[in-house]
């Protein structure tokens, strides 16, 4: 018995004939003829259920039998209001009580998904690059780059491209990627005002606590677009260039039902962010809602953790046994197998084809069953953290702790160079050029951009950033001095103005913008690493475009060479995407993930005296019981297998009724008693719509509606069926209702 069961009465388990080893028939049947019973109601106006009760099921049996027990229920029609001293939510928010009271997920077998898709293309959708990668399903050994994208900077591999998105002035889509950024960078000062220019908007979903259907971003210019229509208008940008690639090789293709596509999001996302990816898919055209398995949402670090799978030992860097020369890498401390990878990677990026293992590479070869390590993927705007386990002989993957991260991405870099500028010139100088000269800034940066990718730790020689000719013109008309007196008054150290026009950063300059971001990284890393479910590590990889960088390679390689092996792939900023094109192939590589939160619904139990508190008292029929208990379906930083599902039955109100409405509830701890309790908060909602009764059918006075939600992929999920008429009931999660 669970806390909740004790507390209220003993619960009997009314079996199907399904029972698993462990409960007989006839245990079953002797066991009811003993049985008394106790109703269960609850209030709202939208469900009431009751169930039967006995005292002779031992706790032990309960716990043993959870996951192949299943629940039959009596049910009754009534309405029950709540106390008049109630909160005012609890009349929408307390509607249901648990025909299934298993808070352990029951385990179903599901072997794996053979693919029935044509090619799988993956879209890795970064806050500062973006790009896609394609497989087809009878040559999954091949992953396919896209093509060379125009324009790009120089000494750059443009394999991706800037997720920038350009809008015209009457908001319709203009240009995504270089071509976006490059025109308007070309615009007139003037005209550039009009133009909607977004980038790095990935984090704007990241950090809205309440996002909606109608959250909206804001573009340089000031001006603010539905974030849907931004995500939307890129991923239909993708989706086309992609398109038509495929088809100039395959020009028979179905692209309604002939491609699976995979969107990468951060492990960290919750639930409403994943959503929102999934609704901007629909509304781009990737998918029809109506066929919602074609399209998976692929965590980042769980992608690359899948690609390293793959990798043979030349493909791999280890850190741990390099130097570094003047802040870089130095050839002299690197084998033979490293400049071979180079060399190998130097012919992929011209041929845009990588070849993959068929089964696991060498070094997850040498690994041993319980082996335990940690992908780091350092992205531009946040940094995703996952802590896995190698299963053999099946190659599989299974979390050991749930994902953890948070924006300590490359970002981060962009802004602390931002708060310099602040300091020398002044921050209502800097917010007002921003306004004004969109473009410029645009322009400013991504010359900071090129500085910051050359920089390395121990580097002796300055950096030199240019400046806008607007900016120098802009500096002067607004402050009456020119930008070479407002260094020189300056109380930052380290950057001069240089006779060429330029800003003149030292090292420690540069290195001091680094390093804020850097700490948080291995200070998470390290927190990490002191949980009792992650000791052990054996190897550390560093994934994601931030991973690239000389900078953060030196510091996770002092910090933790001597703890566990530190690993960088090939190509690391290509890890993800490749991994994802794999996911798409096989979704069931990941067999157990971990639950971020603690999920459940809010339901009546028995009132205990001296238990419950008497604002949570009802009456009902004469019956006390005890209002707004929290229901757990799943609690955090449980492991929870795919396949794994929590069954629930629920009852209409009322003949006739065509919809069913559950509030879901959820919690970043485990001790949860009320769904009013500090820390809880309604995250979404199940919604049931009910067929009508043929003539038939008419007769029925009760009608079960089962339920069944997966906890164990990467999007929460919900199917639902009719257990009179034995038909699907149409059922979905919808966590952006808020």
């Amino acid at each position: 018995r669970t806390k909740r069961q004790q507390g209220a009465g003993s619960l009997h388990y009314s079996c199907w004939e399904k029972l698993g080893p462990f409960y007989s028939h006839r245990e079953h049947t002797e066991r009811r003829s003993r049985r008394r019973s106790c109703c269960w109601v609850t209030s709202g106006e939208s469900i009431y259920r009751t169930s039967r009760v006995s005292q002779e099921m031992s706790t032990t049996i309960l716990d043993n039998r959870m996951k192949t027990l299943q629940i039959v229920s009596n049910m009754d029609r009534s309405c029950t209001p709540s106390p008049p001293h109630s909160p005012s939510l609890r009349n929408e928010s307390c509607n249901i009580a648990p025909l299934t009271p298993s808070e352990s997920p029951r385990s179903e077998h599901r072997a794996v998904r053979t693919s029935h898709f044509f090619v799988v293309v993956a879209i890795d959708f970064g806050t500062t690059s973006s790009g896609y990668a394609f497989s087809f399903s009878k040559d999954p050994e091949a992953i396919h780059m896209m093509r060379k994208w125009e324009g790009g900077d120089p000494g750059v591999a443009n394999q991706k491209t800037p997720t920038s998105l350009l809008l015209t002035p009457d908001k319709a889509f203009h240009s995504f990627g270089y071509t976006a950024r490059d025109y308007y960078h070309d615009l007139d000062p003037e005209e550039a005002r009009d133009w909607l220019y977004f980038e790095k908007f990935k984090m704007k979903i990241h950090s809205t606590s309440d996002l909606t259907m109608k959250t909206e971003l804001e573009a340089v210019n000031g001006k603010k677009v539905q974030a849907l229509m931004v995500f939307a208008h890129a991923l239909r940008f993708f989706k086309e260039h992609a398109v038509k690639e495929l088809k100039d090789q395959c020009p028979s293709l179905n692209e309604n039902e002939g491609i699976r596509w995979v969107i990468t999001v951060p492990a960290i996302w919750k639930q409403p962010a994943k959503q929102f990816m999934r609704e901007a898919a629909y509304l781009a055209g990737l998918v029809s809602p109506e066929n919602p398995d074609q399209l998976l949402i692929a965590l980042e670090p769980e992608a690359a953790s899948i690609y390293c799978r793959k990798l043979r030992l030349h493909q791999l860097i280890d850190l741990s046994s390099k130097a570094f020369f003047n802040g870089f890498p130095s050839d002299r401390s690197i084998d033979s197998s490293f400049r071979q990878a180079r060399e190998q990677l130097r012919r992929s990026r011209h041929s845009r084809t990588f070849l993959v293992e068929t089964g696991m590479g060498e070094l997850w070869s040498e690994m041993q069953a319980g082996d335990r390590y940690i992908v780091a993927d350092c992205g531009g705007g946040t940094v995703d953290l996952t802590v896995h386990q190698i299963e053999q002989p099946q190659g599989t993957l299974k979390e050991l702790y749930k994902a953890s991260g948070g924006p300590y991405g490359a970002v981060g870099v962009d802004l602390a160079f931002e708060n310099m500028l602040c300091k020398i010139f002044g921050e209502d100088f800097i917010q007002t050029f921003k306004l004004k000269r969109p473009a410029a800034w645009v322009d400013l940066m991504i010359a900071f951009e090129a500085r910051k990718r050359t920089a390395a730790p121990q580097r002796a020689n300055h950096l030199n950033i240019s400046l806008p000719f607007s900016f120098i013109d802009f500096y002067k008309r607004n402050k009456g001095q020119n930008v070479e007196t407002a260094l020189r008054k300056s109380s930052v150290n380290f950057v001069k103005w240089s006779s060429q026009g330029m800003l003149r950063m030292s090292s420690e300059a540069m290195n001091e913008l680094f390093q804020p971001t850097i700490q948080q990284i291995v200070q998470h890393i390290e927190d990490l690493m002191k949980k009792p479910d992650v000791k052990g590590i054996k190897y550390l990889f560093l994934v994601g475009g931030f991973a690239e960088s000389p900078m953060l390679q030196n510091a996770v390689q002092l910090a933790f060479s001597d703890i566990c092996r530190v690993i960088i792939p090939q190509d690391v900023g290509l890890t993800i995407l490749k991994g994802a094109v794999l996911f798409g192939l096989d979704p069931t590589i990941v067999r157990v993930r971990r639950s971020p939160l603690t999920y459940g619904v809010g339901v009546l139990n028995k009132f205990v005296e001296g238990k419950h508190p008497k604002e949570k008292l009802l009456v009902k029929d004469g019956k006390n019981w005890c209002t707004d208990i929290f229901d757990k379906f799943v609690s955090v930083d449980q492991s929870v297998a795919l396949g794994d599902i929590v069954q629930r039955s629920y009852c209409p109100a009322r003949l006739g009724q065509r919809k069913i409405i559950i509030n879901i509830y959820c919690s970043s701890t485990d001790d949860v008693v009320y769904i009013t309790d500090p820390g809880v908060r309604k995250c979404g909602t199940i919604n049931l719509e009910l067929p009508d009764i043929n003539e038939s059918n008419s007769k029925i006075s009760r009608r079960e509606i089962r339920a069944s939600m997966q906890f164990g992929d990467t999007e929460i999920k919900v199917t639902a069926m009719d257990i009179k008429t034995s038909k699907i009931v149409r059922a979905a999660i919808d966590f952006l209702s808020n």
